[in-house]
């Protein structure tokens, strides 16, 4: 017999708009996400500036807001000069972060002209690693200033009369990580912020910037550097970052669907840190969030490519399971769930590098399994999160107690009168019924059903079977002002509502 779990959706139980920057993703120059994802001048959909053309349509149909870029732990090595001006005089670089040579045939010019094609904002990041303030508001001056000085005529020079006007910068990337270039303690970051700040915002007040949080909560500084950093740089930065990745390298399914609680732990920790700060300091000011880093990675072990100084090797090229996907679905659940707090948050990374979106150099593209939730959360996931009052049953596992076996949201669109319900079934062997109340709604009508499933929760999407694991249709009905259906065991449920009246 099927479990049965409830849930009660009001349209008075708000809890916050979505900022659809959580939907915002990542590009590094890490591995094949630039050359050989998004640029690939010999091959046959490339345009005339050597972009892929087959990934611009499969990331454009994603709708992602904003992209990363340029880094990552790239950034803390990066001479952004370097990437600028044309390209055969641009230099070969030896890139420490991940070993390989970097060619500099796409830098921020480009990124900015490819980032347009996809429809997406550029969430530009500075290096404070080896450099600092002056690189970085020279930088912005680039970027951001309509003409008149040497870096901004420097931009006309090079073909771009208009501004990119990057609005949301990054002061460095993962500042208290031992393997970063430049690693500074929370004092030396945390001063360089602020100060490197002032300097960006003076050259362009309407910046949004964002501070390096812990690279994780497992760092033995978590906690206290966030504190020491926002109590040094508080009122010149507007976002405070978390990074977060998970795995099932030990191949316990059960604890590994369990992990947004974690995510959700994670969350609810920096904002209460924020929120100390906040007092300590009797600021009228809130902080927010930006998981500008996260995703399913079980590649961590290797760091480095093996055979130093390649150009663009694979690396991190992650193959995606169903139930990587459902760990996915769940982590975007928990992020609408803290759409309070969380106002910007980047899959890691977009193509390539543990990406949902694979290519081969030169030839073809597929859609992993995580491509999917992700699509149907940044397409269906916009508009007003609504709380919503779950009964489920609960497991436990090695490191979670009360895991409910149902994994669910509600966000409701006025604009279109939608109302989507996102939901995992975590249980591995049974379909979960539910009964989804709408009191509130005076009467909704199903627009579609999608399920995300398999009978193999370990089977993948290759080039060689590229559509073995695809969305399909539920069956979903109302009843008496009532949604009920069943969710397939170990899947991802999109249930897309239209309101009437």
């Amino acid at each position: 017999m099927p479990i049965k779990s409830t849930m009660i959706i009001d349209k008075d139980f708000r809890l916050a708009e979505v900022d659809p920057r959580i939907y915002g993703s990542f590009i590094e120059h890490l591995g094949r996400a630039v050359y050989g994802g998004i640029y690939d001048p010999g091959h046959p959909t490339a345009d005339q500036n050597g972009f892929r053309n087959d990934a611009i349509e499969a990331i454009r149909a994603l709708n992602v807001p904003i992209i990363r870029y340029p880094g990552g732990n790239f950034v803390s090595g990066y001479n952004w000069e370097d990437g600028v001006g044309p390209k055969h005089e641009r230099k070969q670089s030896l890139e420490l972060a991940w070993w390989t040579t970097e060619t500099n045939q796409v830098g921020t010019n480009e990124f900015a002209d490819w980032a347009k094609l996809v429809g997406s904002e550029v969430m530009m990041a500075v290096n404070l690693g080896t450099r600092g303030i002056d690189a970085a508001r020279n930088l912005v001056e680039y970027c951001n200033h309509p003409s008149g000085s040497y870096y901004s005529d420097l931009r006309i020079s090079h073909g771009y009369k208009e501004p990119h006007a990057f609005k949301t910068w990054c002061l460095g990337n993962e500042m208290d990580g031992p393997w970063q270039i430049g690693a500074k303690t929370a004092v030396e970051y945390g001063r360089l912020a602020n100060e490197t700040a002032k300097a960006m915002r003076w050259v362009d007040p309407t910046l949004e910037l964002v501070a390096c949080g812990s690279s994780g909560s497992g760092m033995d500084t978590f906690a206290e550097w966030e504190a020491t950093v926002l109590d040094l740089s508080y009122d010149n930065v507007d976002y405070l970052s978390l990074h977060t990745y998970y795995n099932n390298n030990n191949d316990d399914t059960p604890n590994f669907l369990a992990r947004s609680m974690d995510l959700d732990h994670f969350i609810s920790s920096v904002a209460a840190t924020c929120d100390y700060v906040q007092a300590k300091k009797k600021s009228k000011k809130k902080i927010n969030l930006s998981l500008d880093e996260w995703n399913v990675w079980k590649s961590q072990g290797s760091s480095r490519a093996e055979q130093h100084w390649q150009i663009a090797p694979p690396e991190f090229e992650d193959v995606y399971t169903l139930e990587d996907a459902l760990v996915v679905g769940c982590c975007l659940i928990s992020l609408l769930k803290h759409a309070d707090r969380v106002k910007m948050a980047c899959l890691a990374q977009l193509i390539n590098v543990i990406a949902p979106i694979m290519t081969e150099n030169g030839g073809p593209l597929w859609l992993q399994t995580t491509y999917y939730p992700y699509l149907h959360a940044s397409l269906y996931g916009r508009g007003t999160v609504l709380h919503p009052l779950i009964s489920s049953p609960k497991y436990d596992s090695k490191d979670f107690t009360d895991v409910p076996y149902l994994e669910a949201i509600s966000v409701y669109n006025e604009e279109l009168n939608e109302v989507t319900v996102f939901a995992v079934n975590r249980h591995l062997s049974e379909g979960l019924e539910l009964d989804v109340d709408l009191r509130s709604f005076s009467s909704v009508n199903i627009i579609e059903h999608i399920v995300l499933e398999h009978e193999d929760i370990k089977a993948v999407n290759t080039k060689f079977n590229p559509h073995n694991v695809m969305p399909s249709q539920g069956k979903a009905v109302v009843e008496g002002g009532h949604v009920k259906a069943l969710l397939a065991k170990a899947s991802w449920n999109v249930i897309r509502l239209r309101v009437n009246g």
